[in-house]
């Protein structure tokens, strides 16, 4: 499944789920900007919906992101806790993680180096 937000006609972002057993992973590529910040929230909301709250959110192809996309990113973080569900970040590219240590939410999110890393950190119920 893939959100994608329209800008005059131009997709400048995309949300795209994988599973990995009870987790899920959403990459997001390009963008994330008070355009696509919609497409982000629908994404994880109809997750929420599905009973999946083990979200790890891969920002590695995150090109942009202004101060709707770090808003967003707080705001579905807390939609997700509320939910008592759990998200992790991977990927971080050197320009969003310094956006994320200004708005100090790199105290917020739990932040892996990868995928494997994050994937093993949630609790394995057999």
């Amino acid at each position: 499944m893939t959100a994608l937000a329209p800008e005059a006609g131009v997709v400048n972002f995309s949300a795209t789920i994988r599973h990995n057993g009870e987790v899920s992973i959403i990459d997001l590529t390009g963008q994330l900007t008070s355009f696509a910040s919609g497409a982000l929230r629908n994404t994880i909301a109809d997750l929420i919906r599905q009973g999946r709250k083990k979200i790890v959110l891969n920002v590695g192809d995150v090109a942009y992101l202004d101060s709707s996309g770090v808003g967003e990113l707080a705001n579905c973080y807390m939609s997700v806790i509320k939910q008592s569900g759990e998200m992790k970040v991977v990927g971080l590219t050197a320009k969003v993680e310094e956006i994320l240590k200004i708005t100090q939410l790199y105290r917020v999110f739990q932040e892996f180096q990868n995928e494997e890393a994050a994937l093993s950190s949630f609790p394995r119920h057999e």
